[in-house]
């Protein structure tokens, strides 16, 4: 059977970010705890003409230009996301035309299967699955894995400092010049709030309304809204996020019956990462229950001072250098951007590699998915031999480099929406260009366009 991963990738980010140091002066919280205890250093934010399906269509533009594909070549174009906007229309199918419109020419991709898939911050981790089995059941054929988010919170929330956005697009095919992957997987799944966006209700009278008319439509008396903030406990979130992840990893060690621990068989460990040090500060646990430490856990007094104790050891200090802090570090600069995440730090990882000069050929890494509600995957894949060309043609390190920083104050605008006008004036990629406010049949439609 031949070997099936991803050839090629690419990325879009907003080109403005908030220093978190600038965040923590204007909430009065020690910038050393967010920055060294957290890892976080800078946060991308949207500016006024960007959303879900900018990022998308830019990232997969890249992808597509990039690798000269033919309209032809595109079979399925699979979007996980959490951050949609409609519960009916896909992301995806916005994608689409954006791509006939700009690229191709109408209905040239008329016969490509496109959806969103929606697990939190899971969802991207489930479109490559798919996608892989697709590829592998369809010889010949390509699919593109598109991740799009935007994180955002509650201004002065305990998530605020954690935001982000952008999107990745992944070309899925055989004999991918990046990595492939086994098809082995593991899941932990279980139903519980540990982060929820759910639709809420508003009294027509409590926005003033004191008879039961029409308002945009609605004829009841409550009125649904949908927020892009979630709800959530984080500590709760964190157990969740360690109870999944652990659960999976352990099904695949078993799964996989090798007699060499996989965070030592593995270059890298890469994780989804809600913010920068999520892995470093819960892999711990499955280091110590993969390995002799999980019988002095068990004879311990105390379970938390033990697993203290091994985190500020010397073994694992030296893994989280090496398999782990290299996925991290892009995530410092970026934030969460919750499907794309885990495919961030992989791209981090990478980038790191390379500017190491690292010779990474039949190397594996280890991934560890999570998404709340809550679902974990664990699964590995095998670096290619053109892994190193591939991710010097997306520049990441570069990329971040460039951006420019706001203010607090443009930022607190942005995050209200008060701004009319972008921060960066666009160039060479998509905007949301109006949302129709006046047709009967059409109110709500978004439309962007190419600048």
């Amino acid at each position: 059977m031949k070997e099936v991963g991803i050839d090629a990738i690419s990325f879009d980010l907003p080109k403005i970010y908030l220093d978190i140091k600038d965040l923590a002066a204007l909430r009065g919280i020690e910038a050393a705890k967010l920055e060294f205890g957290l890892g976080l250093k800078k946060m991308a934010f949207p500016d006024v003409h960007q959303d879900v399906v900018v990022f998308a269509a830019n990232a997969t533009r890249k992808l597509i230009l990039q690798e000269g594909l033919k309209a032809e070549e595109i079979d399925r174009i699979y979007l996980g996301t959490e951050s949609s906007f409609d519960a009916s229309k896909p992301i995806a199918s916005y994608l689409l035309q954006l791509l006939e419109e700009s690229i191709f020419e109408p209905g040239a991709l008329e016969n490509c299967d496109v959806v969103d898939l929606t697990f939190a911050c899971i969802g991207g981790v489930d479109a490559l699955q798919n996608s892989l089995d697709f590829v592998r059941a369809n010889p010949g054929k390509k699919a593109i894995v598109v991740t799009t988010d935007i994180a955002k919170y509650d201004l002065a929330s305990t998530g605020e400092y954690t935001q982000g956005a952008g999107a990745l697009a992944m070309l899925v095919s055989e004999n991918p010049k990046i990595i492939s992957f086994d098809q082995d997987w593991t899941v932990s799944t279980s139903g519980v709030f540990d982060f929820f966006k759910p639709k809420r209700t508003v009294k027509k009278k409590d926005l003033g309304l004191m008879q039961n008319e029409a308002w945009q439509g609605v004829l009841e008396t409550k009125i649904s809204i949908a927020k892009d903030q979630p709800i959530f406990d984080g500590q709760y979130s964190n157990a969740c996020y360690l109870d999944r992840t652990k659960s999976s990893y352990l099904k695949l060690t078993q799964l996989k019956n090798s007699r060499e621990r996989f965070y030592e068989a593995s270059e890298s460990i890469v994780m989804h990462l809600p913010y920068c040090f999520q892995a470093r500060r819960n892999f711990v646990e499955l280091y110590i229950e993969d390995s002799p430490l999980k019988l002095e856990l068990e004879a311990s007094a105390s379970k938390a001072d033990f697993v203290r104790s091994v985190s500020k050891s010397e073994a694992y200090t030296k893994l989280v250098q090496e398999k782990i802090l290299p996925s991290e570090i892009a995530s410092a600069e970026i934030g969460n951007l919750y499907t794309g995440s885990i495919f961030m730090s992989f791209l981090s990882a990478l980038s790191y590699f390379l500017k190491e000069g690292k010779t990474l050929k039949g190397k594996q890494i280890l991934f560890i998915a999570y998404g709340s509600g809550s679902k974990s995957k664990s699964f590995v894949g095998e670096l290619s031999k053109g892994w190193k060309e591939k991710i010097a043609q997306v520049q990441l390190f570069e990329t971040l480099a460039s951006r420019q920083s706001i203010d607090t104050d443009s930022y607190i605008k942005l995050h209200k929406k008060e701004l009319d006008a972008s921060v960066i004036n666009a160039k060479d990629e998509y905007i949301l260009d109006r949302i129709e406010e006046e047709s009967p049949n059409l109110i709500g439609a978004r439309y962007y366009k190419l600048v």
